[in-house]
């Protein structure tokens, strides 16, 4: 059974930094594209951002590009989103999503396995 766990969500303040983790298990974590979504109170879950299975593939969304990073460690089975320059309406719960076809999409829908969420929340 496919596990997701994420960890190092937390309280911050504007400009500040956090970093995300989703570690892996159950399955052939190199073999999965993953991806880090985000939900908001009242609104839909959306993408933050993806990374293919060799890490060489990344897409983001244009809300947190320039500030964001994903990336990967597949010897460890995490994949990482680096959080910089954090403002308010970055607040959510973030989700960590893998999908076994290996190919980077933008599409909630299109993921395989999810985990149940980090809190982040970013005062002004």
């Amino acid at each position: 059974q496919v596990q997701l766990v994420e960890s190092g969500g937390g309280l911050v303040q504007a400009g500040d930094s956090l970093r995300l983790s989703c570690v892996a298990s159950g399955h052939t974590f190199s073999n999965y594209a993953m991806a880090w979504f985000r939900q908001a109170p009242g609104q839909e879950r959306g993408y933050v951002a993806t990374i293919s299975r060799n890490g060489m593939s990344t897409l983001y969304s244009p809300s947190v590009k320039d500030r964001f990073t994903i990336s990967r460690d597949n010897a460890k089975n995490t994949v990482y989103l680096q959080m910089n320059n954090l403002k308010p309406e970055d607040t959510a719960v973030y989700y960590c999503a893998g999908r076994s076809t290996g190919i980077v999409t933008l599409q909630a829908g299109m993921y395989d396995y999810w985990g149940e969420g980090t809190q982040v929340t970013v005062s002004s």
